[in-house]
């Protein structure tokens, strides 16, 4: 399990923040699927938004992995389960690991271009993001087809003009490449913004630590 990608999640975490008034559909609570491509790797994260809250749902191979947060980007939690290993741990960020967090994400400006085309449905523009960190320049594709809340990934793509349907960012030397799948109004199951009973709980430096501080 590498700590490491867990936390570029934090960047995929994608769920709401009003985004254009000529959206065509809009959602105030539901499920975005995201197709991820992780130093090489292809996986898939499930977000799933209500208010300012968000969780991310992924397999990392035998580890079930729940990574919570909110729009303001002051809580963070991961939650580990791996049955065969009986390993139950839930890794709440203090304050400093927080902002250690907030400092390793991108500082993106967004220059609007005129390409378009078609991304599993939606009707996206591209927007060139630039890094002012790295120096780095990626294509963003943004969709105004749909208008939801973008939670913590309001902190990078607020200003992007549209959500995000295909972007790319770096964190922790990991580039991960995003690609919207679907987004619905399904509604979160119980408890999925909280910690389940039975899970101790640790700071993230500490589960950093259990996988040989990747």
């Amino acid at each position: 399990m590498n700590i490491k990608s867990l936390s570029v999640a934090l960047g995929i975490a994608l769920s709401a923040t009003t985004m254009s008034a000529s959206a065509q559909k809009v959602f105030t609570e539901g499920k975005v699927v995201y197709s991820a491509s992780v130093m090489g790797r292809q996986t898939e994260a499930t977000n799933y938004f209500k208010g300012d809250s968000s969780v991310t749902i992924q397999q990392n191979g035998p580890a079930n992995i729940k990574i919570i947060n909110n729009s303001k980007t002051d809580y963070f939690a991961v939650v580990v389960d791996v049955p065969v290993a009986n390993i139950k741990k839930a890794a709440v960020a203090t304050p400093a690991e927080v902002e250690e967090v907030n400092a390793q994400m991108p500082e993106f400006a967004f220059t609007p271009s005129t390409e378009t085309k078609v991304i599993n449905g939606f009707n996206c523009k591209k927007v060139v993001a630039k890094d002012s960190k790295s120096g780095k320049s990626y294509d963003i594709w943004i969709t105004n087809d749909i208008k939801a809340p973008l939670g913590t990934a309001e902190k990078l793509f607020g200003k992007a003009g549209g959500f995000p349907v295909q972007f790319t960012v770096v964190q922790n030397g990991a580039e991960v490449t995003n690609i919207l799948k679907s987004i619905d109004a399904t509604k979160a199951p119980a408890g999925s913004f909280g910690i389940p009973a039975g899970f101790d709980r640790i700071t993230l430096t500490e589960l950093k630590a259990m996988s040989g501080g990747r």
